[in-house]
């Protein structure tokens, strides 16, 4: 079984399980920091890393329900995961969260999967083998201009009066999991999608894979890109959009100062 064959099939049985503890009932708390969690996300993260480990004893774990060790750190691959990326979609009943796994090899995603199980979404990329959802390719918008773009991120911030160059007019969306929100500008249903907050390797991994199959660029707020398996799995920004677009919105916002992890 491929790589990409044993993480589909992995996600898809983590979101049935997902769906399925949350139609019995979901037990919810506060980790430390205060984001929220469910006893779902929990059991999710353990089927996926007893199922893929037994699969691939070799690789690396990171996942976000999962105390980091730093053994990953030397292993040929690894799996980055987030089991249930949108957690607060997901308790309070909306469809926008997704299972995200990826394998990384020498810092690099060489497959990919974000499963939104509520949707009825899959999306799926290797490296060098295109991306695709539920089985039919997929390449991201040809929209030129960021006047009336469709924009996934916080319409707040883009019409914050700190802006010396205000943003023209948007059609600003938002969606809880930031892996799903990459997926949809990956295949075209939104043009770019901004956030100038701090992400985690798990939350993009997967996403970045199906971004560069598809033919979108992903960066931080600077035009960099995205390494993985580091020590500091924590990524100070996203900037997603199609080739015409994305420089546009580096213009925009790499002037900020933001914390470089």
């Amino acid at each position: 079984m491929t790589d990409l064959d044993l993480i589909l099939s992995a996600a898809r049985e983590a979101g049935a399980l997902a769906l399925s503890a949350r139609e019995a009932g979901l037990k919810i708390w506060s980790k430390e920091g205060g984001s929220p969690v469910t006893d779902a996300d929990l059991a999710v993260d353990t089927l996926l890393k007893t199922t893929l480990g037994a699969a691939r004893p070799d690789y690396g774990w990171l996942s976000e329900e999962t105390a980091d060790a730093p053994a990953r750190l030397t292993t040929p691959r690894q799996f980055v995961v987030d089991p249930i990326d949108g957690t607060v979609a997901f308790m309070k009943g909306k469809p926008w969260f997704a299972v995200s796994i990826a394998v990384v090899e020498n810092g690099r995603p060489v497959a990919g999967v974000v499963h939104a199980p509520a949707l009825d979404e899959t999306y799926v990329a290797t490296l060098g083998g295109g991306a695709a959802l539920n089985g039919v390719v997929i390449s991201p918008s040809d929209t030129e201009d960021l006047e009336d773009a469709a924009m996934l991120g916080d319409a707040k911030m883009f019409v914050h009066p700190a802006w010396v160059n205000p943003w023209p007019p948007m059609r600003v969306e938002s969606r809880n999991s930031i892996a799903y929100r990459l997926c949809l500008v990956a295949g075209g249903a939104f043009d770019a999608a901004v956030a100038l907050s701090p992400k985690n390797e798990w939350d993009l991994a997967a996403a970045d894979l199906i971004c560069a199959e598809a033919g979108a660029l992903l960066t931080d707020h600077t035009g960099r890109s995205f390494t993985y398996n580091r020590a500091n799995p924590l990524l100070p920004s996203v900037v997603c959009a199609n080739k015409t677009l994305h420089p546009l919105i580096l213009s925009r916002v790499g002037h900020i100062d933001l914390p470089q992890r």
